[in-house]
């Protein structure tokens, strides 16, 4: 399952709902699509135990019911670990956060602490990207909250594989384990002998009772300004549907400081909630205003 993408996963489920038989609600229009959210997909490639959806139903189910249909109806690989009535909203769940587990084969322990080390001594460390729209430098170190290697397996002499575990931020845009592994193989030169493995272990709000719950089992200790904020000052992050979001895009070698968000076009506009964008203009779309009746008139007279 780590090679399925975004879309496999998405079109799984799909076709597990059907088969399950649940009452999903369809959105209107020429073509209706099953109303089901998804939340910060896993890059393809990686494995995860901590992903979330949220499926619109027509009439109230059980929540055991819906859970045990539509497990038995997915394929292997993809298991419904639990079902809950959800918020409002997807976006009402303070997914601010994942812990990562990463797994580095033919790296000596010793070696993967010493790059952990220089990492977190970094104030920035950028890595290009290709994308659909060209090559994009994305700040790995900004996202980063916290990281450590397995110092027991260092100290014991163990020369198999190394194993990392990191706490990353969701932001804008998103910073990938690829771009995190893609920056210590640039500063320390680490050299995995196959492609490493790389699992989402949990996701959520960065709080003693979020991330920061599954980082302290995982033995990872996060900073105490996140969830105190009178302890540090805070960077500036940007609001989205899914929680607080950190700008960390370069756009050129000038670059301000990691915390600091980009002004970009889209931050000058007003979101939908707070109200419209512009001045109505009454039946620009439906023909009411006197200017489309006007036009609707003239048009017909000369036809």
């Amino acid at each position: 399952m780590r090679f399925a993408s975004h879309r496999d996963i998405a079109r799984a489920v799909e076709r597990g709902v059907r088969r399950a038989g649940l009452p999903i609600a369809y959105s209107a229009g020429f073509t209706p699509h099953p109303k089901i959210s998804y939340a910060s997909a896993a890059p393809t490639g990686t494995a995860s135990e901590a992903e979330y959806l949220e499926l619109s139903l027509t009439r109230a189910c059980a929540v055991s019911e819906v859970r045990e249909r539509l497990d038995a109806a997915l394929p292997d690989g993809i298991d419904v670990i639990e079902v809950t009535q959800a918020p409002p909203a997807l976006s009402a769940l303070p997914l601010e956060a994942s812990l990562w587990l990463v797994v580095l084969p033919g790296v000596p322990p010793a070696d993967a602490v010493r790059a952990v080390e220089e990492f977190l001594a970094c104030e920035s460390l950028e890595v290009e990207r290709l994308t659909s729209k060209g090559s994009r430098r994305v700040d790995a170190r900004a996202a980063v909250i916290t990281m450590g290697a397995d110092r027991c397996a260092a100290e014991g002499g163990d020369a198999g594989n190394a194993i990392l575990r990191m706490v990353v931020r969701h932001v804008i845009p998103a910073v990938r384990p690829d771009d995190i592994l893609a920056a210590l193989r640039r500063l320390a030169t680490l050299a995995p002998s196959s492609p490493p493995l790389v699992t989402r272990l949990a996701q959520g709000a960065l709080s003693a009772d979020g991330v920061g719950a599954a980082a302290a089992a995982s033995g990872l200790t996060l900073p105490a300004e996140l969830w105190q904020p009178d302890a540090a000052p805070q960077p500036q992050l940007r609001g989205t549907p899914g929680g607080p979001q950190l700008e960390t895009t370069r756009t050129g070698t000038a670059a301000g400081p990691a915390s600091a968000s980009r002004e970009v076009a889209c931050d000058q506009l007003p979101c939908g909630a707070d109200g419209l964008m512009r001045p109505p203009a009454p039946g620009s779309l439906t023909g009411d205003s006197p200017d489309a009746r006007q036009r609707a008139t003239r048009h017909r007279v000369q036809r």
